[in-house]
């Protein structure tokens, strides 16, 4: 009627709804520089995004990589990359608040005079190197400079404890939103048109990557279609055979880790005398650590999996079984022989991580050059039928793993070792990335890039950071800290500085609610039980919105498949489409409504002669 009105006063209709939008917003021009404000509050975001995609680190390698060997490969720099960024942040926060107030204190090593630097401490982590600031033992339990009184026994734990805490969160959490959106919220691509329309790589732009993705995933349907006629064809004969040879291999894999570390033990006994023998260990650590996973392959070859998948979890828990295997004898024996025999037993410990980090860095160029480069040479010249080798992601991303695992334990006794595993992660990145354009090619067979990332950061935070906090938990509740050396020596248990801390505040009144809080909340089992239970509640709680999510996710689909039909008959009885869309968006159908009227469309299809569809009847949807 106001269209009306306007058109027969002589008013253009747009004239009209201009004067009726002023009216019923007279105060849009009280703030003039609103709209210019917000343009400059989005040149500055877009600013500020467009530094920050300049300033991240390796953005155009990522780019290349991506691109011409896809998201499985990408995974494996992405992951080395957020190691990096999370020992950066260590030697940050121990630089800061450990070592430059005790090098402000004493900045002169207290080194004997009969110890030089020979160079030969680069290899070793001893000599000259025991008494710097690199060590646990080299830090004095109170620094003052001048009218400045700095207590480098609190500094010390809590600088720990809180990176501790801090790197635990990060990794739970990114295994938690991983794990979220892979697991909980997405689909299987089992099915033959889902892994088809979903799942290629779009990072892909090369080439010849590209033509390999399409046969990757030719493979994959294959694989894919074959899995569950494989699992229901079998004989129970041939499934004897099967299970025969994977508890063969499993006995013979777990043999060889335990045989490892027994041998380990055995040659810990010798560490600590002359200096050929001081090498023995991380060597023989190293060289098991790279030679035994390529026996785990071979058995691969021989086992009868039905599933790459299957194959590759297999792997991986043998390797991680052999790593972890590993490093808990050496951690039995560090805690149970060094620290009862050595007066700083504590930098006897960082020496011998040290070795470790150094001789595992040795080795994982080694692998790089015999393990990918060598490979190619054979493949390409001598055996032409193995071809290029492919880019062990899984192998190299559990190498990741356990260098990270040696950081975190030598974070107490050692806390400057992240600049040796910064220097080292450098290097590897480097080195990776020539070795794999170089030497490599893109995987034949790739698993869901997308879940092995979400399985690597769950086998980050367990075994390696839950084993690694346990073992710096048990050193500052249980053992007795050195008499002779170290910030907390004349203290029964490095957490007896805490103690000793609350004993002193008892004197302050305006420090009566710290005292309170520890005493009452820190020291109380009531409140760990409450918030053990806050926990399991707000995992009830997301577990029931997760599975909500699931099922609106399911209907919406469902309404998807139902609306299709629609349209197919609309297509077939119309010859349009247009018709029934302008319907459906009229009134705003749901899918519960467009069930009452599924029997009646059903019914018609039946009712319809065959020469209206082009096609007999019984060819139909259902």
């Amino acid at each position: 009627s106001s269209q009306g009105e306007a058109s027969r006063s002589g008013t253009p209709r747009h004239s009209a709804r201009r004067s009726r939008g002023s009216n019923q917003r007279p105060s849009a021009t009280c703030h003039p520089e609103l709209p210019g404000f917000q343009k400059s509050l989005r040149r500055g975001a877009s600013g500020v995004a467009a530094a920050r995609q300049a300033l991240d680190l390796w953005q155009g390698t990522m780019k290349e990589v991506g691109g011409s060997f896809g998201s499985s490969v990408l995974s494996y720099f992405l992951f080395l990359k957020s190691l990096l960024l999370l020992n950066v942040f260590s030697f940050v926060i121990n630089f800061s608040f450990i070592t430059v107030p005790m090098l402000a204190y004493d900045h002169v090593p207290h080194v004997p005079p009969n110890v030089t630097f020979r160079g030969l401490e680069l290899l070793t982590g001893a000599g000259y190197f025991r008494y710097t600031v690199l060590y646990y033992g080299a830090y004095r339990a109170d620094s003052s400079t001048g009218l400045v009184h700095y207590n480098i026994q609190l500094a010390y734990f809590f600088t720990i404890a809180a990176y501790m805490v801090l790197c635990g969160a990060a990794v739970l959490y990114s295994m938690a939103s991983s794990f979220k959106m892979n697991y909980v919220l997405s689909d299987p691509v089992g099915g033959g048109s889902w892994q088809l329309l979903c799942t290629w790589d779009f990072s892909v732009t090369n080439e010849k990557a590209v033509r390999q993705r399409k046969n990757n995933l030719r493979i994959q349907l294959k694989e894919s279609m074959s899995e569950r006629s494989q699992g229901t064809s079998l004989t129970p004969a041939e499934k004897m055979r099967h299970f025969g040879i994977h508890l063969g291999a499993w006995f013979i894999s777990t043999s060889m880790a335990v045989g490892c570390g027994n041998a380990i033990y055995y040659l810990s006994q010798y560490e600590h005398h002359k200096l050929p023998l001081t090498l023995l260990v991380p060597f023989v650590v190293s060289l098991i650590n790279l030679v035994v996973p390529l026996f785990y392959s071979l058995f691969n070859k021989f086992e009868l999996y039905s599933s790459q998948r299957r194959q590759i979890y297999a792997l991986i828990i043998r390797n991680v079984i052999l790593k972890m295997s590993i490093l808990g004898i050496l951690c039995y024996f560090w805690v149970n022989e060094v620290a009862h025999k050595f007066l700083c037993w504590e930098s006897m410990v960082g020496q011998a991580l040290y070795r470790l980090v150094v001789f595992d860095f040795f080795f994982m160029m080694l692998g790089s050059f015999f393990g990918e480069f060598l490979s190619k040479v054979i493949g390409t010249r001598w055996i032409p039928g193995l071809g290029v080798p492919e880019f062990d992601v899984a192998r190299n991303v559990l190498d990741l793993i356990y260098a990270q695992t040696l950081a975190w334990i030598g974070i107490y006794f050692s806390p400057l070792l992240p600049v040796l595993q910064i220097f080292k992660f450098l290097v590897l990145f480097y080195l990776k990335k020539v070795s794999l354009i170089q030497n490599c090619q893109p995987p034949r067979r790739v698993g869901r890039a997308a879940q092995m990332k979400t399985i690597f950061i769950a086998l980050l935070f367990f075994p390696s950071f839950v084993g690694s906090l346990s073992l710096v938990a048990y050193t500052s509740w249980s053992l007795t800290p050195s008499r002779f050396c170290g910030p907390f020596k004349g203290l029964d248990s490095t957490f007896s500085v805490v103690v000793v801390w609350m004993n002193s505040l008892e004197k302050v009144p305006a420090a009566a609610w710290a005292v309170w809080v520890y005493a009452n909340v820190v020291r109380s089992e009531i409140f760990y039980f409450l918030v053990t239970i806050i926990i399991l509640f707000i995992t009830f709680v997301f577990w029931q919105v997760t599975q909500g999510r699931k099922l609106l996710i399911l209907l919406l689909r469902q309404q998807i498949v139902n609306v299709s039909v629609c349209f197919f008959f609309s297509k077939r009885v119309c010859g349009c489409w247009y018709p029934a869309l302008s319907y459906f968006c009229h009134l705003n159908i749901t899918r519960f409504r467009f069930q009452r009227f599924l029997p009646i469309y059903r019914s018609s299809f039946a009712l319809l002669p065959p020469s209206s569809l082009g096609r007999k009847r019984q060819d139909l949807p259902a």
